[in-house]
């Protein structure tokens, strides 16, 4: 059964779904999402197990899926644009794919429709690994997980997911559920490999990411033969992080293209 996803939505316009990533939430969309809604209904949901969204114990992409697909039915918006980052990307991708007509156009950053080595089992280790709900205080946190999982990992990112309450400390995320689940979360669907989407679709890339290689180029237009490309220099793989400029650029530039495109 589909979850009801917490969201925020700001402005007016063509309505707009921001899907984040893993160990993400919606609020770190904020700052693109502001800039869009000048011309758009911006929506920000937290994906199930994230954020202030409600937990599971499973989170296929085809769960989460129908999760943003309940959230257009229940807010009536009629095929809005959906952009999607990593884990966010993938669930835009599977909705496109398994119900193209609810979609005005997808917008994928920094992710292919392929299997990736699981590189965050350690992340959710780490944080399990430590009382988080008796520490002293965030630094004591921050450092825990810095020895954890090491200098070039994102430490502070995911300490976004740590909470505060009263005089203890928690995670928003359901670590137990996504841990189990990253098998899930590293691969996709294959029951969508003969899907198609005939839509607008793009698909932006972090110069200096290593997600979206040359050889997933093919599978990815296979599944959107409409498919455009983008590559943002200066880019990791949090690409609105590192490159939000770039990116807000190309994002308003493929909507108002998609959107003349569309059917009158």
């Amino acid at each position: 059964m589909p979850l009801a996803l917490a969201f925020e939505a700001l402005g007016s316009g063509p309505p707009v779904v921001i899907l984040h990533g893993l160990f993400g939430a919606g609020r770190n969309w904020t700052h693109i999402a502001g800039a869009l809604a000048r011309d758009h209904r911006v929506y920000l949901p937290d994906a199930r197990n994230h954020g202030a969204s409600p937990w599971a114990e499973s989170m296929s992409y085809a769960e989460m899926a129908d999760d943003v697909l309940a959230l257009l039915e229940r807010e009536q918006l009629q095929r809005p644009f959906v952009i999607g980052h990593s884990m966010g990307g993938k669930t835009a991708m599977a909705l496109a794919l398994s119900h193209p007509q609810t979609v005005g156009g997808v917008a994928v950053i920094d992710i292919a429709p392929q299997s990736y080595a699981d590189q965050f089992s350690s992340y959710v280790s780490t944080m399990r690994s430590f009382d988080a709900a008796h520490a002293a205080g965030q630094h004591e946190i921050s450092q825990a997980l810095a020895e954890g999982l090491g200098a070039k990992a994102p430490a502070d990112f995911v300490m976004q997911n740590l909470r505060r309450q009263y005089d203890r400390f928690d995670w928003r995320l359901n670590l137990l559920a996504t841990g189990l689940c990253m098998h899930d979360l590293c691969g996709f669907p294959d029951a969508l490999r003969n899907a198609r989407y005939e839509g607008p679709a793009l698909f932006v890339h972090g110069a200096e990411s290593g997600y979206v290689p040359p050889s997933s180029l093919a599978g990815i237009r296979a599944l959107f033969p409409h498919a455009e490309t983008e590559r943002i220099a200066a880019a990791g793989h949090w690409v609105h992080a590192d490159q939000p400029a770039a990116l807000l650029c190309g994002l308003r530039d493929w909507l108002a293209d998609a959107a003349a495109a569309a059917p009158h």
